[in-house]
């Protein structure tokens, strides 16, 4: 199994590289390729032996000065590797971090209308929202922030850090392998999210710059 991760700009993009995501058959469509290829500025392939099986569309910014990893779309091939894509997609967005916010703590947010994706989300810490956590004026803070850069905040609660509708331009697009191991825990915190209708919960996490460094080594 050879596994080829690369970024590129999204304006470089061409019209027959989104045709090809259609074929990772996830929940996504030519248009809001199309849409995310304007919204947001690098563009992660995930190549399978030389087959497409994943992609991340997303911006690294700094938010109040903070700096912030934002995924506004990724999506994951179906398949048995498709643990080892969702890791090669992190490890890509860890190592493009590093090297532009070196020595600092970072935010990793995104979008997810169910509790898989938030497998994505292992490495980080301090993770918002988490279970029988009271998130703290800064932590909504933080919410609601995210919400306006992902232009979901006319619908977005600060309190549940969901989005009632209309939320899925873009999100973190992972079916687990192993469904049955997501916890009690994580499956609670969808409680509020109505998929059917567009709702997505936002979640965010930190990775401290020592971590950051682990995180974004290539291998």
């Amino acid at each position: 199994m050879s596994l080829e991760v690369t970024t590129q700009d999204c304006s470089a993009l061409t019209e027959a590289q989104l045709e090809e995501m259609l074929t990772i058959e996830g929940a996504f469509g030519l248009e809001q390729f199309q849409k995310a290829q304007q919204d947001w500025v690098l563009c992660t392939l995930a190549r399978l032996d030389g087959k497409l099986h994943g992609v991340t569309f997303s911006t690294l910014e700094r938010i109040g000065g903070t700096p912030c990893v934002l995924l506004g779309l990724m999506t994951i091939k179906r398949t048995a590797k498709r643990d080892s894509i969702l890791k090669g997609l992190m490890g890509e967005a860890y190592h493009r971090a590093l090297m532009a916010f070196p020595d600092e703590d970072v935010v990793v947010g995104s979008r997810f209308p169910i509790p898989d994706g938030l497998e994505a989300f292992k490495s980080l810490t301090d993770i918002i929202p988490r279970f029988e956590h009271r998130a703290d004026g800064e932590a909504r803070a933080w919410g609601k922030r995210l919400a306006r850069r992902f232009k979901v905040d006319s619908t977005y609660d600060d309190k549940s850090f969901t989005v009632a509708s209309g939320g899925q331009s873009g999100f973190l697009d992972h079916v687990s392998l192993k469904p049955e191991k997501i916890s009690d825990e994580i499956t609670s915190l969808f409680k509020g999210v109505n998929a059917k209708k567009g709702g997505v919960l936002i979640v965010h996490g930190w990775t401290m710059a020592e971590s950051l460094v682990k995180l974004g080594a290539r291998s």
